[in-house]
Parts: C-alpha cells; structure tokens; sequence
C-alpha cells in the first residue's frame, strides 16, 4: 500500500533534493516570460452579457494567474525557502528578458529588413512599465509565498483552498496595487479613475482565476506530495526574501 506524504519541517530537508523541484521551476519560469512576451501586446475583449458591454483586458492575464497557482504549489510541497528560489530565478529571467529585448529592438535593422515597425510595437519595452512589472512580481509574490507558508501552520495543513484563495487575494492585490499605479498614475490617456478601474478589474479576474484552477491545484499538490513523499511545513523558517539558499 502507498504511504502518505510525511509531514517534515523547512529545516529537516534543507539541502535535500526533490524528484519535481526543478520542472516546477521550469513551468513557472516558462509561463512567466510567455505570458509577458506573448500576452501583454495585445490588448483583447470580452463579452459581458448582464451588462450588455465589450470589456477590455490585456491577454497576458489568461496565462499570467497560472505563475501564482505554481507558486502557491511550491510553497504548499516544496516550502517557502524552494519557492524563494524560484521567484529570484523568475525575476532574474524578466529583467535579462526586458534587457535582451531593448538590445535587440535597438540594433540597426538590415536595409531590405521590413519589419522594425512591427517588431518594435511587439517588443518594446517602455523602461517605466517594465520597472513597474518586475516590482509588482517580485513583491506580489513573495507576499503570495508568505502568506501561503503562515497560513499552512496556522490552519495545520487543512484546507488548501483557504491558503490558494487567500494568498492569491493579498499577492494579487500587491501586485496590482504596485503596478498599475506604477506603470500608468499620471500617463497620457491614463485618469486616475481609469488606473483604479482598471487595477479593481484585473484583479478581480486574477483571483477568480485562482478560485476556478482550485480543483486542478489540488491534484498537482497531492500528486507532488505523493510523489516526494514529503509534506513541508515553514516552522522557523527564515521569511526574509534577500536569500536564495534552501
């Protein structure tokens, strides 16, 4: 008969090794630079019915929110130190993506090259919205973490959905709260009415995301327990986000 998973505290398997660790890193690090390369150009629609009206929203947040259930799957499995790892690997992957896209949109075209225009409208980063972007992540979602890790010790392991939903709600809302203001408070074309507007909006459509992916949350964090054979709780456990040992 297959065992459960063994309870084991952050420090009983520091510096151990995880059969999964390292392909959950892969898909987070992966779906966080798709969804900024190839969601955040475009600017989609959606049909609201009891309302009656199209209502805008960036594509990247179809596939964004799955960055913040892959979190909370690392810290619910692997514990908050792994999942530091991985939010400093991620946030180190945006930037040498925003860096790589400034160089490369900066070279001279070749003369019978036609395509500058197009490229330059699909990857260029405005410098204020990409500081705004990677401030917003890193910060949403070591709150993400953070949250996710104390509420497993305080609710002893039961009731995932209360850590998925809740650290979502406060990750998200740091997210949100730093960004769009960050990125849009006092643009042309921006009113403060709009950024809130706009702000309110995603984020509600980042959390209800969250609620939706819950059953799929729970079989990948059970199936990972299983697998590992381990079940990692954060007690005194380091919370600070300036390391990246394990």
């Amino acid at each position: 008969m297959e065992q459960g998973p063994a309870r084991a505290s952050a420090r009983e398997i520091a510096g151990g090794q995880f059969r999964y660790y390292d392909f959950v890193m892969a898909a987070f690090v992966a779906i966080l630079l798709l969804s900024n390369v190839i969601g955040a150009g475009k600017v989609a629609q959606i049909w609201l019915p009891l309302w009656n009206v199209y209502w805008p929203f960036g594509a990247g947040i179809l596939f964004f929110p799955l960055s913040y259930v892959i979190g909370d799957v690392l810290t619910e499995v692997y514990g908050y130190a792994r999942a530091r790892r991985v939010i400093w690997a991620g946030t180190a992957a945006v930037l040498f993506m925003a860096f790589m896209s400034w160089v490369v949109v900066m070279l001279p075209p070749a003369p019978d090259w036609t395509n500058q225009a197009a490229y330059e409208t699909i990857f260029g980063q405005v410098p204020r919205i990409v500081l705004a972007s990677v401030c917003a992540f890193w910060a949403g979602e070591f709150v993400n973490s953070y949250v996710m890790a104390r509420m497993k010790i305080w609710t002893g392991g039961r009731h995932l959905w209360s850590r998925t939903i809740g650290s979502t709600v406060v990750g998200q809302g740091v997210d949100s709260l730093i960004f769009y203001p960050l990125a849009f408070l006092g643009a042309v074309g921006w009113t403060n009415a709009l950024v809130f507007k706009v702000l309110v909006t995603q984020w509600v459509l980042k959390v209800s995301w969250e609620v939706l992916l819950t059953p799929v949350t729970y079989l990948v964090v059970n199936w990972l327990k299983r697998r590992e054979g381990v079940d990692v709780y954060d007690d005194g456990t380091d919370f600070t986000p300036f390391r990246t040992r394990v």
